[in-house]
């Protein structure tokens, strides 16, 4: 089977964008490992599948794939990348798309600068939803983590995420806690683990350890969630600069049963074919 593709990034995050609209997809999980591998395949955080819509009120199906091969509900970069592939390819015209995935639907739009700002949703807070668990809502929950205890908010953006406020993203533990936050079994479905650090009411630093997918250098989600879990702890305002190793996102959160927003880059890296 060949496959044609495209390689992308959100910030760093990096994507192999593949079109299931045109061409005919079936993939194992060893397929999408060995596209995923660095040294074998192609190289990837996660693999992007644009498909056909399934619902008469979205324009497309986006199915998200971890590098270990398991897929997963949401991916805040990969949706910047989705409708940015889906334009340039002339998928479709219009600068907003409606998107059907795996945890309910966005809505991407590709803005003038060629930034793409996607509504994300409200946040899900109820723990039995992430699902965390937990017989409390509180924005603070304690977290036993091998010999430690730290402090931790829950939050549901499609995908579960644990935040934590650090001191310092360049030496925190995000290497040694990530792995252990990710399989917690407070955490039924796996988290990812976000690491924190509030430079102002507007600008913060994050490293994510992403589930199935170890760190990356953005993850989209993961900074939606970090904004909620700072906003929810009264210590940031309601738009707020996240800066990641891959790149500064824009993220703005109006409070509880409000959507939220995220703007950010979406770059497209090369086309290629991929034999399997």
């Amino acid at each position: 089977m060949s496959l044609k593709f495209t390689k992308m990034h959100g910030a760093g995050n990096d994507f192999v964008v593949i079109d299931g609209v045109r061409q005919v997809v079936s993939l194992s999980p060893e397929n999408i490992r060995f596209i995923a591998d660095r040294n074998f395949g192609i190289g990837c955080d996660q693999l992007l599948l644009v498909e056909k819509s399934q619902r008469p009120d979205t324009d497309f199906r986006y199915r998200i794939f971890n590098a270990d091969g398991g897929e997963v509900e949401q991916c805040g970069n990969g949706a910047r990348c989705f409708v940015r592939f889906v334009h340039d390819h002339k998928l479709t015209s219009k600068r907003e798309i409606i998107v059907e995935t795996k945890s309910g639907i966005i809505s991407p739009r590709l803005e003038e600068d060629g930034r793409v700002t996607v509504n994300m949703g409200a946040p899900v807070l109820d723990p039995m939803q992430i699902p965390f668990v937990s017989d409390s809502d509180a924005a603070i929950q304690a977290l036993d983590v091998a010999d430690e205890t730290i402090l931790i908010s829950a939050v549901s953006m499609g995908n579960p995420h644990a935040v934590q406020v650090v001191e310092n993203i360049e030496t925190a533990a995000v290497a040694t806690q990530g792995p252990l936050i990710e399989n917690h079994p407070r955490f039924p479905n796996r988290v990812n683990a976000g690491f924190m650090q509030i430079i102002d009411r507007s600008h913060i630093k994050l490293r994510v350890f992403e589930r199935g997918a170890g760190e990356t250098l953005s993850c989209g989600t993961g900074a939606c969630a970090a904004v909620v879990a700072g906003i929810r702890r009264g210590l940031l305002d309601a738009t707020v600069s996240v800066a990641t190793h891959g790149g500064t996102l824009s993220i703005t959160w109006n409070g509880l049963g409000t959507p939220v927003l995220m703007t950010g880059p979406a770059i497209a890296v090369f086309d290629g074919e991929i034999n399997l």
